[in-house]
């Protein structure tokens, strides 16, 4: 049973899953968990407005990888992937970033394409979900992108029929038009406006309509289910596989959007380094939630702890 560690490094996070792996008569592959691990490094900061990776986030990835290389070898990795998404495809000075990672981890990073990371999240989410449930939609809301993807999941295998990634995610968002504590009506009036155009682009794309169930992944989504639930910490068996309707997301939209940064700080479940970027990432969720009611799609939220970890994990059978 081999050992592999992925590591997903995005525009506002970097995780780890170590997992070993078993190979099935039928040709599929279980997936158990030996460690998972989250940090918010921030790589994307100001990218938007720049173009390129900030020294200090660059320091910040440098010192979460160098204690994940040592956590995959104690736990006995055969294999690593690392992918790197959003922040490294759009900064100018990512041979910087290449060369880090290099140096720490001892193997290449690999920038994914949008479509690869909507396809990787899509493997990761449907796993333990009823194949009568579909077709699924799953969505990723990252820091610096969000990633919509539709297919089947047969209960073995798992096949995309549409995939789009855009420019949209909590970390853009807020640099973008949410600056003040809290935004100000204009202010949200403009992140609902710029979300609406961007993520048109991906409805364009992929046709929601078809889709039967609805998941989410990814910390935004999972932290929205912790916050609903009123949790007195956060805790991933109950934010797996729980259910937001439209009218909670709507509700947490307004009540996060209007809390300062304080406020939200107090939430024990919300990360610290979420805090600044929870509203703008609840926002981009409540547009999504709108434009599926707009356009036929499924009625509720089921919220997912297996992601493009997953994916990334499987991928390396």
């Amino acid at each position: 049973m081999p050992r592999v560690a992925a590591i997903d490094c995005g525009t506002n996070s970097i995780r780890l899953l170590v997992a070993e792996l078993t190979h099935r008569h039928d040709g599929t592959v279980d997936l158990r968990d030996l460690h998972r691990e989250m940090r918010v490094v921030r790589l994307g900061q100001g990218v938007d407005a720049t173009g390129r990776l900030a020294p200090e986030a660059l320091e910040r990835t440098r010192a979460a990888l160098a204690d994940y290389t040592i956590a995959a070898r104690r736990k006995g990795a055969e294999k690593v992937r690392m992918v790197a998404t959003s922040a490294t495809r759009d900064a100018s000075n990512r041979d910087e970033f290449f060369a880090m990672t290099r140096e720490v981890l001892g193997v290449e990073a690999e920038v994914i394409t949008g479509d690869e990371e909507a396809r990787l999240s899509f493997t990761g989410a449907v796993g333990e979900q009823d194949p009568d449930d579909g077709p699924f939609l799953v969505v990723d809301v990252g820091g610096g992108s969000t990633e919509l993807v539709l297919g089947e999941w047969d209960g073995q295998r798992a096949s995309v029929t549409a995939a789009k990634s855009v420019d949209i995610g909590c970390v853009r968002i807020t640099e973008r038009a949410l600056k003040s504590d809290p935004p100000t009506a204009e202010e949200i009036a403009a992140a609902r406006r710029f979300a609406t155009e961007v993520l048109n682009e991906a409805f364009e794309a992929v046709d929601v309509s078809k889709a039967k169930t609805w998941i989410g992944v990814a910390g935004t989504v999972t932290t929205l289910s912790a916050v609903s639930q009123e949790l007195p910490e956060y805790d991933s068996t109950a934010t797996h596989l729980s259910r937001l309707s439209f009218e909670s997301l709507a509700k947490l939209s307004d009540d996060l959007l209007a809390a300062d940064h304080a406020t939200r700080a107090a939430n024990p479940v919300i990360h610290p380094g979420r805090v600044d970027v929870i509203g703008g990432g609840a926002l981009i969720v409540r547009v999504l939630s709108e434009q599926l009611a707009e356009r036929g799609g499924p009625s509720a939220l089921v919220v997912s702890e297996h992601d493009i970890l997953d994916g990334i994990a499987l991928s390396l059978a």
